[in-house]
């Protein structure tokens, strides 16, 4: 009896998103990327990603949790065009009855263009900072943030006539959403993993007029 066996995925093949998503689904404990048609295999994930992931994570939900028509994903694959498909760490999405533009096709993959895309940067930095803010910015995403966990920097870009301009925190070192009325990030309290810190600057924020404006639209 012939054993079809899957190659692993190598970092900087060459590969088509179709060949891309044939051996990636043979890696289960793998996290990989597909960028203009190249594979980059993740490093193993060590703390000071997983910590930033984990706050940033709980932060999204409870604001999708408390604010009707907003979704939000973790690790999500994401479906941009036949030579690029990213995994983000986190996506926050208006749902389609809300005018969102992504969306989760037959395959379970994100497409479209998400609302806000969220990464966290170790080894990943280059990448995130650069190709793929490209990418996000090409693909529409309107809101893009990178937590530099090494150096504790926040980056923040929203979308204006088709390209990014900076979306920096505030003099109190709050970073405030565009695009989501009372999504508040406390930079400070992400760098000291204060978690209730975090969410106590998050339920001010869902507690805010514009947020109640929001929910009733």
């Amino acid at each position: 009896m012939r054993v079809v066996t899957t190659e692993p995925l190598r970092e900087g093949e060459a590969l088509t998103r179709d060949e891309f998503e044939r051996r990636y689904a043979a890696m289960p404990d793998a996290r990989a990327e597909l960028i203009e048609g190249i594979v980059h295999v993740a490093s193993p994930t060590k703390d000071l990603h997983a910590a930033a992931h984990n706050a940033l994570s709980g932060w999204a939900m409870v604001y999708a949790a408390r604010t009707p028509g907003v979704l939000s994903r973790d690790n999500l694959s994401y479906r941009l065009d036949e030579r690029n498909e990213l995994q983000p760490d986190l996506v926050l999405m208006l749902s389609p009855a809300r005018g969102g533009r992504a969306r989760i096709d037959a395959d379970g993959f994100l497409v479209g263009a998400p609302e806000l895309v969220v990464e966290v940067a170790v080894a990943s930095a280059e990448r995130d900072l650069g190709a793929k803010r490209a990418l996000y910015q090409r693909a529409g995403v309107q809101e893009y943030l990178v937590w530099e966990a090494e150096a504790q920097q926040l980056h923040g870009w929203a979308l204006h006539e088709g390209r990014y301009r900076p979306l920096m925190p505030d003099a109190e070192g709050v970073w405030r959403s565009q695009v989501f009325p009372g999504l508040w990030l406390d930079v400070s309290a992400l760098a000291r993993q204060d978690l209730a810190a975090l969410l106590a600057r998050l339920e001010a924020g869902l507690r805010s007029p514009e947020h109640a404006v929001f929910c009733a639209g």
